[in-house]
């Protein structure tokens, strides 16, 4: 593609070259630079892309981007150079053009908040598909066309990655992309030049602050604010107390949710589900939707959630008959992830991995009044002993027992992980039993489950896999509750 073609919705100056120079393709790592092909020298917390002007030269890039004028001068005849104010911004805005601006084939969801944004994405997901319409996702857990995988590294990919997987959706039928927008993406220009048709709100507490990320509380929610300055219509929780100045100086029209409050959609008359040991949540709505709702997905957040994707797809022109089928049929992987095993008690999985995380899931599930709650889980290896001291505690006070397991223990011993546990776990007076091996820690709490007990396997949630010693074994929970069940015959 030609370089004029790619710059043609961004203003560079041209230090030297030609804008007709021909571009294989826009490579911001220097290890991928080849013959050809565009180096935009990035500027990062970790390295400077202008250190690596030489690395392209040598391997004959045709364009080279700098935000430094002066960088042009160890460039020699024959590289075109532009300069942009920032190459983080011209990255996204000319990988835009180079996949010939996919985002505007897409209907574009994009969710930013602190909590409940994967789990939204999949609520959304499952709503339009109901609907007929394929959909592509982008969020912590990946990314998919469909339900086909592609490689994420980040929750909100870098901008170049980002359109190469618009192209990708688009190519393969999709319709609508509905996708986590980070509060770094957004600071980090990888949404840079998207309008999203849909930017949601779901609700904001103190996280991701610290030397890399946010300095400071403020910035961070200025960082989310930026969504709703570049989308056509914005949708917010207007029961959390930060909703105002997420949106303050938004450019769009505004729709709102609440759980009570006057609104555009108002949920009312909320009660927890126990269908047999399929738990979830159901409630009525008034406002633009006038209708009875279930979603088997526990917890009073589960109303939010469900809110946020009812409003959604009813701007987005979707039935009411397929929301609530959707909802209905939603189910998350490894977050609150109903595992069916028995009609006397429950299975479920879910990635809580720390302190905060695993208090939020216990308390949500103690809401139903299991006869006991039993967790399944163990620690990363390699990673903080306070994370394990807390997950000791925490569990310990909430759980009726505790399995101690293995995690990924990655280079460390599994006692060693568990004995850090058991120092929290003393510290609650937690009743507790070791299984090293994770599949037979599971078949274990099966078999002895009583009636009514829950049995809540923490950590894993969506991984596949244990690394362990620096191997990384095939593991998947639902495959492993498969074997047993088939194992004890149920």
């Amino acid at each position: 593609m030609k370089l004029s073609q790619i710059c043609k919705e961004i203003e560079l100056t041209c230090l030297q070259g030609s804008m007709e120079a021909e571009v294989a393709d826009i490579i911001y790592d220097s290890r991928k630079i080849e013959e050809g092909t565009m180096f935009v020298c990035m500027v990062g917390a970790v390295t400077d892309g202008h250190k690596y002007i030489p690395d392209a030269v040598a391997k004959k890039a045709s364009v080279i981007v700098v935000e430094r004028e002066e960088e042009a001068a160890q460039v020699p005849d024959g590289i075109t150079v532009l300069k942009a104010d920032s190459t983080r911004y011209a990255l996204a805005l000319m990988s835009a053009a180079f996949f010939g601006y996919p985002d505007r084939e897409l209907v574009t969801i994009g969710l930013t908040g602190t909590k409940g944004k994967t789990t939204t994405t999949y609520m959304v997901k499952s709503v339009l598909e109901e609907a007929g319409k394929k959909v592509g996702l982008i969020g912590t857990i990946g990314a998919l066309v469909g339900d086909v995988p592609l490689p994420a590294k980040n929750t909100t990919p870098e901008s170049y990655e980002l359109h190469k997987m618009f192209r990708a959706m688009v190519d393969n039928g999709c319709e609508y992309v509905v996708m986590e927008v980070s509060s770094q993406g957004l600071k980090m220009d990888r949404v840079a030049g998207i309008v999203f048709d849909y930017g949601i709100f779901t609700n904001l507490s103190p996280d991701h602050i610290g030397p890399t990320e946010h300095e400071t509380f403020e910035e961070y929610m200025e960082c989310k604010s930026l969504l709703f300055r570049q989308c056509k219509v914005g949708i917010a929780n207007i029961d959390d107390e930060h909703w105002r100045d997420v949106l303050h100086g938004h450019t769009c029209e505004l729709k709102t949710f609440s759980g009570g409050q006057d609104a555009d959609l108002i949920a009312g008359a909320i009660g927890f589900l126990d269908d047999e040991g399929r738990l979830g949540m159901h409630f009525t709505t008034t406002g633009c939707m006038d209708v009875y709702a279930r979603v088997y997905i526990p917890g009073r957040f589960s109303v939010y959630n469900s809110l946020v994707t009812m409003l959604t797809c009813h701007l987005a022109g979707i039935s009411d008959e397929d929301i609530l089928r959707g909802l209905a049929k939603v189910q998350v992987k490894g977050r609150v992830e109903m595992v069916p095993v028995s009609k006397d008690f429950t299975v479920i999985i879910d990635y809580a991995h720390n302190e905060v995380s695993t208090r939020s899931v216990l308390t949500t599930l103690l809401e139903y009044k299991p006869k006991r709650l039993i967790c399944v889980y163990g620690g990363g290896g390699n990673r903080s002993k306070l994370r394990r001291y807390d997950m000791g505690e925490v569990t310990g006070e909430m759980a009726d027992l505790c399995v101690l397991t293995c995690d990924n223990p990655r280079d460390e011993e599994i006692a060693d992980i568990n004995n850090d546990i058991k120092i929290g776990l003393s510290k609650s007076n937690g009743s507790y039993i070791e299984i090293d091996d994770r599949k037979e820690a599971i078949k274990y709490c099966i078999q002895n489950a009583k009636q009514g007990d829950m049995i809540v396997l923490l950590g894993k949630g969506h991984e596949d896999y244990q690394e362990i010693k620096g191997v990384k074994y095939h593991f998947d929970e639902r495959e492993a509750i498969a074997e047993i069940k088939e194992e004890l015959g149920l």
